[in-house]
């Protein structure tokens, strides 16, 4: 009798051990993935790509860009500077800076530069080449295109929460300067403001 006790005794922990196994296996859904999902209320993809793209076509209708074009008689070269983070979250702020990127070079009213670290990446390739490249294939020195404005900006937050309830506020700033002359051609900001509300417990 005391036998079948603990083989009954075992069975049940190892049917508990098996449901509770299914029970904690995620549950994984593929969506589309521009569709807009907020959980948390924290930045997320669609924040940096819906800012990115709206600040960089309002940048893009001032009038500096026509100006620079009817004087220089070409496209304003770009390139993306220092974006900082100054909020209480962990923004993967590169992110950011590439959808700002993606948004600038599809606008096709500008051209755009490789950042300082891809150029140290292109620059090695061109001193590997004037070892082992063809003459007619090598590239030389001294016909980089340098950049006419650069980007820069800045990330904030402020959290105000009390009882059930937050609300998450986010402030992009954004600048424009030439960098002949450190003129700043264009200032933008770009404003979020999210209510979240946490669940209620039910028992």
């Amino acid at each position: 009798m005391k036998h079948h006790r603990v083989i009954l005794m075992i069975m049940i922990i190892g049917i508990a051990s098996f449901l509770t196994g299914c029970a904690s296996t995620p549950k994984v859904e593929r969506i589309e993935v521009d569709k807009i999902i907020d959980i948390s209320g924290r930045w997320n993809d669609t924040d940096s790509r819906l800012v990115a793209e709206d600040m960089i076509r309002d940048c893009l209708k001032q009038p500096f860009l026509e100006k620079f074009k009817s004087k220089k008689n070409r496209v304003p070269t770009f390139i993306v500077g220092l974006i900082k983070n100054r909020s209480h979250e962990h923004i993967n702020v590169q992110t950011f800076v590439k959808d700002l990127e993606r948004a600038l070079i599809n606008s096709g009213r500008v051209q755009f530069v490789a950042s300082k670290g891809e150029r140290g990446q292109i620059r090695e390739e061109r001193l590997d080449m004037a070892k082992h490249a063809s003459e007619d294939t090598m590239k030389g020195p001294g016909e980089e295109v340098g950049a006419d404005f650069m980007l820069i900006g800045a990330i904030n937050t402020v959290r105000d929460e009390a009882g059930g309830k937050a609300i998450m506020y986010y402030q992009v700033n954004l600048e424009l300067i030439a960098t002949a002359n450190n003129v700043k051609a264009w200032v933008g900001e770009k404003k979020i403001k999210k209510l979240i509300k946490k669940p209620r417990l039910s028992w």
